[in-house]
């Protein structure tokens, strides 16, 4: 089993520090919504398909991601409160590179 740990700040901006398996082909949407960080139906509303962005989130530490797919960056000219850090969740698949990993959740659009 391969955990990581990441810093996720919720949309309330409380702080949460868990842990992430790397071994399970979960993305970053999946693991906030298993730690409830957002209510229910607010997060991953198309199921992980890049297609709603409700799973934004703004990456705030140097960690190395996987580069952004076409349709992520489509989604993303279309989404609201985007910044330069932005990313999609549902996109991000954990691996053992993301341990430190910060982030916060995009506000609910």
């Amino acid at each position: 089993m391969s955990d990581i740990t990441i810093k996720v700040t919720d949309r309330e901006g409380n702080k949460h520090i868990i842990i992430a398996p790397t071994d399970m082909a979960m993305n970053l949407m999946e693991v906030v919504r298993s730690y409830e960080l957002a209510p229910e139906g607010t997060i991953g509303i198309c199921g992980g398909m890049a297609m709603c962005a409700s799973c934004q989130c703004y990456i705030n530490s140097d960690t190395k991601l996987p580069s952004m797919s076409k349709e992520e960056e489509a989604m993303l000219l279309e989404a609201f409160d985007v910044k330069v850090n932005s990313r999609l969740g549902c996109q991000i698949q954990m691996t053992p590179d993301m341990q430190g990993l910060e982030l916060e959740l995009a506000p609910e659009s």
